[in-house]
């Protein structure tokens, strides 16, 4: 299947000098379907805006959610499980309207943005207060981190969103761009797989049980795919309207999907 610079429907022969401009007069909800070598260049409207969601998700999720436990309906759970999987429904976005390369530039921009606050927090923590204010053992408490666990973190974000941009970039091909759905769940269940698979064994083994982190993260693993699948309709809303806002498709069949890069 050869996708690059063809429009699915209405194609045009006036198309061939720009693969990635919208027909004149087309109605809003056709798309030019590319590979996404073709975008090089291109201005696009969201994604700077999307890439931003994504980052501000993700540090929010693991400042505001992850030092506090909750427990609902006798079942005790880390308060930012709650909020944290929006950032693969993002992720899913943006691979899914974008592509895999500029979907891995955010995933870059979240890495060192995760980097940054763990440092800043480090720093801020081991200032001295200042006299008469009685706030640092709170402070401590909130901000304070474990240098093991910050490195799980960091590292199982970074395989497990490339490992989740990977796979549903993969399934677009297979599936030609039909059954959202499938890429979607698919590619959290491995994504959130990878990152579960990384982040408590590196962070609680030896200070867990073996059960107990087997436990948590076979938990946690299966809450946030369901999550996933819970905001499947969110996920089609979104990627519909961006699609619609860039007037484009975009496929990956040319991608190098090295991970390290950070260019597109």
């Amino acid at each position: 299947m050869h996708i690059a610079g063809q429009l699915k429907t209405g194609h045009r022969s006036d198309m061939a000098a720009d693969p990635t401009a919208a027909p004149a007069g087309a109605p809003s909800h056709e798309l030019t379907h590319v590979d996404a070598s073709a975008l090089h260049g291109r201005p696009l409207r969201y994604y700077d805006l999307v890439m931003a969601a994504f980052v501000a998700i993700l540090l929010l999720s693991n400042i505001i959610g992850a030092a506090k436990l909750s427990t609902l309906g006798g079942f005790t759970f880390g308060a930012g499980i709650l909020f944290f999987p929006l950032g693969y429904v993002i992720g899913d976005v943006l691979t899914e309207v974008y592509g895999y390369a500029r979907a891995r530039r955010c995933i870059w921009a979240g890495f060192c943005a995760m980097l940054f606050m763990a440092f800043m927090s480090w720093v801020v923590v081991s200032l001295p207060p200042a006299a008469g204010w009685d706030g640092q053992p709170a402070y401590e408490s909130v901000f304070g981190q474990v240098p093991r666990i910050v490195f799980a973190s960091i590292l199982a974000f970074w395989a497990g969103e490339l490992a989740n941009s990977f796979v549903l970039a993969k399934m677009k091909i297979l599936t030609q761009g039909k059954y959202l759905w499938t890429r979607t769940i698919g590619s959290t269940v491995v994504g959130q797989g990878v990152d579960s698979l990384i982040f408590y064994p590196l962070a609680f083994l030896g200070i867990w049980s073996t059960d107990q982190v087997l436990t948590v993260m076979i938990t946690n693993w299966a809450m946030k795919v369901g999550w996933e699948a819970v905001l499947t309709p969110a996920t089609y809303v979104f990627v519909n309207a961006f699609k619609r806002g860039e007037g484009l498709d975009v496929f990956d069949e040319k991608t190098d999907f090295t991970p390290f890069k950070t260019g597109v």
